[in-house]
């Protein structure tokens, strides 16, 4: 999979709406969703970071998670010249007329991890393979009940197992990829018995989990705790490391010794929940490199400041409802106790002192 910077080598001339002829750099808007959650903080400092090593000035924002303060911030960095806009969503719904306005002034818009909706006015869109992110939160948290083998191969445990579904955000695009990934392995195992969800909840709105809050998700835990009372619960599908802590804060208060959860998975190995892998706690994360994220979103600014082409695998899959986003995807990995190491401290995302 090719990140090469494109066109690093040549003059910049400013291109958009802010820039003179010649002017070297020039200013990026970057739109971040919240401060609340480090994968959002590494994801602006990385952006802002690669933008400024190729001698671009950096606005970076963070919204705290509220649309007004978001369409505001972004109105702002329209005003104030920047040529190219960064743009990761906390609704993808929320954002036509402050992008109409960059259309207007000529300004291109990359959507980050978030797919924008609604609007002819987003030109590319860089992400992960998201129905493969929820296959894969699938496939591991069947590993981990032992459904499946290390391989991802069926085996000969009957059932039945008694599992849980949670989703993200319903205003986040990428939650009905996740969560439509993960049922495509998860429902022929509910149609043949081998799972059971002791809630009676299975469909997206019942288990979507709004902003993706820890809060949330624990009150829902607590809500289903109670309502199928002494039941015992052997997995739990979590789209996000977030909810996961809630997840497991709602089970340990219920009565599940922290030796003795439910699988549990979640996504962004974020610091505190590859602690609670390693501690025995929460089974599983994906991890997407947001470093390689972040460098396919600056290798497609740098491309349209140089008046080229950027870089897509992908012309087909992501419809905002008014057209395909021409799209770069990357890949994710699943991590457990058993390669955290390799994967998370081998790569220099985390080191050991992180995350002893």
């Amino acid at each position: 999979m090719s990140l090469a910077l494109a066109g690093c080598a040549g003059d910049r001339t400013g291109g958009g709406a802010g820039g003179g002829e010649d002017e070297a750099g020039g200013i990026i808007g970057v739109s971040m969703p919240t401060q609340q959650s480090e994968r959002w903080i590494a994801d602006g400092d990385n952006v802002q970071s690669q933008l400024e090593d190729l001698g671009y000035e950096v606005d970076l924002q963070f919204a705290n998670d509220d649309i007004p303060t978001q369409v505001s911030q972004i109105e702002n960095m329209i005003s104030s010249g920047a040529e190219a806009l960064i743009i990761a969503s906390i609704d993808g719904t929320t954002l036509t007329d402050v992008l109409q306005q960059a259309a207007d002034a000529g300004i291109p818009v990359i959507a980050y991890d978030r797919l924008i909706n609604g609007t002819e006015n987003v030109d590319y869109y860089t992400t992960f393979d998201n129905f493969q992110v929820g296959v894969q939160q699938a496939t591991s948290l069947l590993i981990g009940m032992g459904v499946f083998d290390e391989n991802g191969e069926r085996t000969d445990l009957a059932g039945p197992l008694n599992v849980e579904l949670f989703a993200g955000s319903p205003d986040d695009n990428n939650a009905g990829f996740f969560f439509n990934g993960a049922m495509s392995v998860i429902q022929p195992l509910i149609d043949d018995g081998t799972l059971v969800v002791p809630s009676g909840q299975v469909d997206f709105e019942q288990v979507a989990i709004l902003r993706w809050l820890p809060e949330t998700a624990q009150e829902r835990m607590e809500n289903i705790l109670t309502i199928i009372g002494d039941t015992q619960i052997d997995g739990v599908l979590s789209p996000y490391d977030g909810l996961s802590i809630g997840i497991i804060s709602a089970l340990t208060s219920g009565g599940y010794s922290t030796d003795a959860l439910p699988t549990i998975t979640g996504q962004d190995a974020e610091v505190g929940s590859v602690k609670s892998i390693i501690a025995g706690e929460q089974y599983s994360t994906i991890f997407k490199d947001t470093r390689l994220l972040a460098e396919q979103a600056v290798a497609m600014v740098d491309a349209l400041q140089n008046g080229e082409e950027p870089e897509v695998n992908d012309t087909e899959t992501y419809d905002n409802t008014v057209k395909i986003v021409p799209s770069f995807l990357l890949e994710s990995t699943i991590v457990t106790v058993d390669n955290y190491e390799d994967v998370l401290i081998g790569s220099g995302y985390y080191t050991a002192e992180e995350l002893g």
